[in-house]
């Protein structure tokens, strides 16, 4: 091996096992550069990239793991029709996923030991086995540009946003029948559309798993479903025009709502509705929350860099350089 990349090699190792050691956070940022095309590890404390991985062609959204060790990457249209694999330990490229016939993956949520995807221009969503390294599940939503994906915490039901439909769809598994089913089959699902605004993309569970609000970028409005009733509870005249992502902080008090339409990151209060705040970060995507509550981070994909927010102050507090059009961010719990 060449000593100059052999010894690159080893410090990137260091600086991972060092970020795996510090109690602080628990854990690491990861970041999604578009136009580099890499996925970067950053630590929480410094704000420094520490080990950059090859993402795929368009990469879009992240997801990791329960274990923390895997990230998987949804390449969009440029990708076609693969999601990407990196092993964070090691921050190195593994074989990805070939999902065939399902083209442009774009929303990922990692749940029981299965990435959960959705497939934009085949308006469907999939399950992977990680275990077996298989798609082992489809289900077709019949609505246009099935965005972005959440799984409920107890893996009974999920949902997605569908831009072009101007749809949330669930998706719950229905009750079990009386009748013993085969061993090894698949559940049934119930399948529930319910219109919001137009251009629903980002969209987010409040904490106490009661209520989905949802961004919808070309009404600038943000609809509130309740997950009981599976209906939309009210609009909220939000003033939101191209919001992108829409994310709640960990403990549920707050809504923070991106935009690439504007300049400002917009806050509001969860329990009274009303705007707080609206923070100037420039155009932004992607939003992350640092499971702690301290912070969150906003991908300003334009201007090139994450910007960090204190959620105290309401402030930001830093950036981050992590390559050229930043977008999908993700936490990666170090256990």
């Amino acid at each position: 091996m060449n000593l100059t990349i052999a010894a690159g090699f080893t410090i990137a190792c260091l600086a991972i096992a060092n970020l795996q050691a510090q109690s602080s956070g628990a854990g690491a940022l990861l970041v999604l550069a578009k136009s580099d095309r890499t996925l970067s590890l950053v630590d929480p404390d410094t704000l420094r990239v520490i080990a950059t991985a090859p993402s795929g062609p368009d990469p879009h959204e992240v997801a990791v793991s329960a274990d923390g060790r895997v990230a998987y990457i949804s390449n969009y249209n440029g990708g076609n029709n693969i999601i990407s694999v990196v092993d964070v330990t090691g921050m190195k490229a593994l074989p990805p996923i070939d999902l065939g016939p399902l083209r442009a993956p774009h929303g990922l949520a990692f749940a029981a030991g299965k990435l959960w995807f959705t497939a934009e221009a085949s308006r469907v969503i999939g399950s992977y086995d990680a275990g077996s390294g298989k798609v082992d599940w489809v289900l077709g939503t019949g609505q246009n540009r099935t965005h972005m994906i959440i799984v409920s915490p107890d893996q009974t039901w999920m949902a997605t946003s569908n831009v072009g439909s101007a749809t949330l769809t669930f998706v719950q598994k229905a009750a079990p029948a009386n009748a013993a089913r085969p061993a090894g089959s698949q559940p049934e699902w119930n399948v529930t559309v319910v219109p919001v605004g137009r251009g629903a993309e980002g969209f987010d569970l409040s904490p106490d798993g009661r209520e989905i609000w949802a961004a919808n970028a070309q009404d600038g409005t943000i609809s509130i479903v309740d997950i009981a009733t599976k209906q939309v509870t009210q609009t909220l005249a939000a003033q939101v025009g191209g919001a992108n992502r829409l994310k709640f902080t960990p403990d549920g008090r707050l809504v923070l709502v991106s935009t690439l339409g504007g300049s400002e990151l917009t806050i509001f209060d969860a329990s009274t509705r009303k705007e707080v705040k609206r923070l100037p970060v420039g155009r932004a995507a992607g939003i992350q929350m640092q499971p702690d509550g301290s912070r969150a981070y906003v991908a300003c994909t334009p201007q090139n860099h994450v910007a960090v927010i204190d959620l105290k102050t309401l402030a930001v507090v830093g950036r981050i350089e992590a390559g050229r059009q930043p977008d999908g961010l993700a936490w990666v719990a170090r256990r």
